[in-house]
């Protein structure tokens, strides 16, 4: 479980004011009598429906009943906007990655919601690691992030890398490996991770930066080579594999939040109660053997916490994306 203090170190360490909306403050007392909704932004399968389906296994001391309601689309934003144009009576909340919150206003010209206005965030369920692989595309005496850079500058008409997509927080780890160790390295998005680890699986890139869960099973098989992870230390699944701080790259550490959102101006006493709720099954079990396929680790952070490493995060990538040159996508 992240600590008070790994929190802090993770958050930042500047000082950060409360961005929690005034409906935060005291109301009169709720419950969510029927039915809960999850607002799911992306397909099953992926890290985002996989944590939903486990939290939402366990939320029995939120509502009696909790529907996942999946709302694929343009990265996620079609959920959030249905959360945002939702009753704040905690009836519909939303898993989603804290990066649709805090990254997406560099990427897009125009959103039709404000992360730090429409929601309040609840509870940071978990931290996702990343892993930068290679494929058969790359000689196999290549087996460290050292070895694969250079092999790029060998080969800089092969270097290439996939992501789940342009704009997203993998596309930047690799565009600030390049920069920081001087390397031509092609970006090439799909639309999610799994396709690019089939590409990367058939040779037709040389490396792939996407969530750990989604190389796991093909690293394990021998038919992928994990060169990092980018996570603040080793996985257990993958004790052999350096952090990208140990491999000299201390600016590539970074884990993708995920975490617990519902509309602005939600009583205090049904975001208290979705808090405490969702420790609670984080505690349990299954939950905790879930994420541990996903080599997350359990974060339970306060609705507080969770606004000041909103935050610290939405601070942190304005600087990143200026420096890579990206352009804000329609």
């Amino acid at each position: 479980m992240i600590t008070k203090r790994r929190f802090l170190s993770v958050a930042g360490a500047s000082g950060l004011a409360s961005i929690l909306p005034a409906g935060r403050q005291a109301a009169r007392s709720q419950t969510v009598r029927n039915a809960a909704h999850i607002l799911v932004g992306f397909p099953p399968g992926g890290t985002t429906d996989v944590i939903a389906r486990l939290i939402a296994s366990e939320l029995k001391g939120y509502s009696p009943s909790v529907i996942i309601e999946t709302r694929s689309g343009a990265a996620g934003r079609v959920a959030l906007e249905a959360l945002k144009s939702s009753a704040a009576d905690g009836s519909v909340l939303s898993v989603s990655p804290l990066d649709t919150i805090t990254l997406y206003p560099y990427i897009y010209k125009k959103l039709r919601y404000d992360g730090f206005q429409d929601f309040i965030p609840v509870t940071a369920v978990c931290a996702v690691p990343n892993l930068i692989s290679v494929g058969s595309k790359v000689p196999g005496d290549v087996r460290t992030l050292a070895d694969f850079i250079l092999w790029c500058r060998a080969n800089p008409t092969q270097a290439s890398y996939g992501t789940p997509g342009a704009g997203t927080p993998l596309h930047f780890t690799g565009v600030m490996l390049a920069r920081a160790a001087g390397f031509e390295f092609v970006h090439v998005p799909y639309q999610g991770g799994a396709p690019a680890v089939q590409d990367l699986l058939g040779g037709q890139i040389a490396a792939t930066i996407v969530p750990f869960d989604t190389t796991l099973p093909h690293i394990l098989s021998g038919k992928l080579r994990a060169l990092a992870t980018t996570g603040p230390q080793r996985s257990a699944a993958l004790p052999d594999v350096p952090t990208v701080r140990e491999a000299g790259y201390p600016a590539l550490e970074r884990v993708g939040w995920w975490g617990t959102f519902l509309p602005a101006k939600t009583p205090a006493d049904i975001v208290e109660k979705l808090d405490k709720a969702t420790r609670e099954a984080l505690k349990t079990n299954e939950i905790k053997a879930g994420l541990a396929t996903l080599s997350a680790e359990i974060g339970a952070i306060s609705p507080a916490d969770f606004a000041q490493l909103a935050k610290s995060s939405y601070e942190q990538w304005g600087p990143i994306v200026q420096a890579s040159g990206f352009t804000p996508q329609d």
